[in-house]
């Protein structure tokens, strides 16, 4: 059993107390135990940085440390949404184009590309038999070996259904247009300008062995390794638990070298409906999203034959966790990273940022500030830090939104309800401001006041009255 953490920071507030980091130790070694892994490495990311990680092993007599690779599963989807992501930024695709735009001849050309990454094109789950997980790829030669006959089960946009082979078909998508093999374009794209040097489409050691943990007995199995082929950019990828964590750190704020902070908070959106009877889970673009224990985490799961594995990034909090163990089934490490996230959060709250004024006043738009009504409803305008506004009911809940500054003076929505609609301030001749629109919705200063211009339909020249 080890524990270890990062160097010393010269902030007093950033490396983890004592009593967490035996906390943490101590609810891994449940796990670990309670689970029948062969082996666990668990790592937490505060604010940047991996500040703690713990292993534990019963295979060859020590724990592995942070920098051992495990093979990642289903979190290699993750890496394939940004390279998806990375064209759509450069120009080079829209994720309202059909796929057969850029991929043709395939069973599935007319589903979209968001609806590939969200799992909505309504494909199968897996690949036609033999069971793919635990097969060389180079029997399923063609994408039409990876779709099989019946590519599409359910209608593209009506559900959510989870489709392996999807992500197949979007590592296709990548080669079609980057015109390289997917796994350069991750090295390139992804890896290198991340300093993930420890995470590859096959093992390098020092890696674990995926074993199989048997259900009624404690006993092992070795399990199959297998280059997955045309299925590798939904399984593939091998990592260590330092990389997945400076993966995380890029899930939460971006990287300009590899995907924007507004790119990456677009495929931690909610892009389809949940299941039905499970409102606290669902997905967006190549990301899974949870809510437990009232926290709402973002990342990925995944499983290969020996290996689970889990990336939970609590954004609100500024914690994430990874776990990493080598068993087909028995460690839960999607609840275990979870619990990772919350001992954190719960035992070292964050600390807000310091509040500070702005550093100038832009008088105009300082005029704006306070009460503004839509229809009797109050509502208050105050600008934000970052130079845009937040829009927010005075009483009660509503539709709150913060809005980003436009150049040509209007703002876009960030979030919820008003998420990409364009809140603009009406002016009069004299260039005074008569009312906000807000996608038609008009904001006046007082409820139903006298400019009854402003509100459409007008308003009843006799005014307020008692009864």
């Amino acid at each position: 059993m080890t524990s270890s953490h990062a160097p010393v920071s010269p902030t007093p507030f950033e490396d983890l107390l004592p009593s967490t980091e035996r906390a943490l130790l101590h609810r891994i070694a449940v796990a670990q135990t309670e689970g029948r892994a062969p082996s666990l490495v668990a790592a937490v990311v505060r604010d940047g940085r991996m500040v703690w990680s713990g292993s534990l092993s019963c295979v060859d007599g020590h724990g592995p440390d942070a920098d051992v690779q495990y093979r990642i599963g289903s979190i290699t989807k993750t890496f394939t949404a940004v390279l998806v992501l990375r064209l759509r930024d450069e120009g080079l695709l829209d994720l309202r184009d059909p796929l057969e735009k850029y991929l043709p001849g395939t069973a599935v050309g007319g589903a979209t590309i968001a609806q590939l990454l969200s799992h909505t094109a309504g494909l199968t789950a897996e690949a036609p038999a033999p069971w793919w997980e635990r097969t060389p790829g180079d029997l399923r030669p063609e994408l039409g070996d990876v779709l099989g006959d019946q590519a599409q089960l359910h209608p593209a946009g009506l559900l959510h259904h989870y489709s392996n082979p999807g992500y197949a078909v979007l590592g296709a998508l990548v080669e079609a247009v980057r015109g390289v093999p997917w796994k350069d374009a991750l090295r390139t794209e992804i890896l290198e300008p991340l300093g993930m040097h420890r995470t590859s489409t096959e093992p390098v050691h020092p890696h674990a062995g995926g074993w199989a943990v048997h259900p009624w007995a404690d006993v092992l199995l070795p399990e199959p390794s297998e280059d997955l082929g045309l299925m590798a950019p939904a399984g593939q990828l091998w990592s260590t638990a330092a990389d997945l964590s400076r993966f995380a750190v890029f899930l939460t704020a971006g990287d300009e070298r590899v995907l924007s902070a507004d790119s990456v908070a677009e495929m931690r959106t909610p892009a389809v409906a949940p299941e039905p009877g499970d409102w606290d889970a669902g997905y967006g673009l190549g990301m899974q999203l949870t809510r437990t224990d009232g926290r709402e985490l973002v990342g990925h799961t995944g499983s290969l034959p020996g290996f689970v594995a889990t990336l939970w990034v609590g954004v609100a909090d500024g914690v994430a966790a990874v776990v990493l163990a080598n068993a087909t089934s028995g460690p839960l490490v999607g609840a275990l990273a979870a619990d990772l996230v919350r001992i954190v959060a719960e035992s070292e709250p964050r600390f807000p940022e310091p509040w500070r004024p702005l550093p100038a006043a832009d008088g105009e738009l300082l005029a704006l500030t306070g009460p503004w009504y839509w229809g009797t409803h109050a509502f208050g305008l105050r600008l934000t830090a970052d130079g845009g506004v937040a829009l927010a009911p005075v009483r009660g809940v509503g539709r709150a939104a913060r809005f980003k500054a436009a150049a040509d003076g209007t703002w876009i929505g960030l979030e919820g309800y008003y998420r990409g609609e364009t809140l603009r301030a009406v002016r009069r001749a004299d260039g005074s401001v008569s009312h906000l629109d807000l996608g038609s919705f008009v904001f006046t200063r007082e409820p139903y006041g006298p400019e009854a211009a402003a509100v459409p339909g007008g308003v009843d020249p006799e005014g307020w009255r008692g009864i």
